[in-house]
């Protein structure tokens, strides 16, 4: 469970500049021993309104809501998305059990950049999502991410102008910015992935085999 360390560096961000996100990522959110905090939140506190709109999957009068805090750049976070949350959505989020939605925490940078350019992409936003996860290892931690960041947006449509206009948002940076502050202060988030489950709090992946464990208290 990656750990938060690294400040986001709007300037390395918009620079386009391999050898910034390279230094960037050499500062590697490390595994650690984090101070959870509460294990449960008010569910007011936590759906209070936040800098960007929640976009959910699901029925909204579902009896267990999830809301997931995720980092583009984080291997646990695709490993949830790639391997648990195709069953959560058979399982439960197809069957009204269940209601999702995932919020922006980057670790770094580029997964700030990587968050920005999701949210552009207006209603592909969980698509794109997927599919920066499915491609993680091939864009995420090579010695030019932002070009391999390019070619892999390519594929959902989004030309070079676009993808430019979207990293040059200022307001778009802020309000990531400020959803991620947000958890941190209020939540105590520090690692990636964190899931509250009904307010409830769970650090780390949850792997497939898992899922209908944890959900079970919830749906009695």
């Amino acid at each position: 469970m990656p750990s938060f360390r690294l400040g986001l560096n709007r300037r390395a961000l918009l620079a386009f500049n391999a050898a910034a996100f390279a230094a960037a990522l050499t500062v590697a959110p490390a595994f650690a021993a984090q101070d959870e905090g509460p294990m449960k939140v008010p569910m007011d506190q936590l759906m209070a309104p936040q800098a960007l709109p929640d976009l959910w999957l699901g029925d909204p009068k579902a009896p267990v809501t999830i809301v997931e805090y995720a980092s583009l750049t984080c291997s646990h976070c695709a490993h949830f998305t790639i391997r648990t949350l195709p069953k959560l959505k058979t399982d439960y989020i197809d069957k009204g059990k269940v209601r999702y939605t995932l919020r922006e925490f980057p670790l770094d940078p580029l997964a700030a950049a990587a968050a920005m350019l999701a949210r552009c992409s207006g209603d592909k936003r969980e698509a794109v999502v997927e599919l920066l996860f499915q491609t993680q290892s091939s864009w995420a931690f090579g010695k030019n991410p932002l070009e391999a960041l390019t070619s892999t947006l390519k594929q959902t449509g989004m030309g070079q102008s676009a993808f430019e206009a979207c990293l040059n948002d200022d307001a778009l940076f802020k309000k990531i910015d400020a959803e991620r502050t947000s958890a941190q202060t209020k939540f105590n988030i520090t690692a990636t992935p964190t899931f509250f489950i009904n307010g409830a709090k769970h650090a780390g992946d949850i792997p497939p085999d898992e899922l209908d464990a944890l959900l079970a208290p919830y749906l009695k």
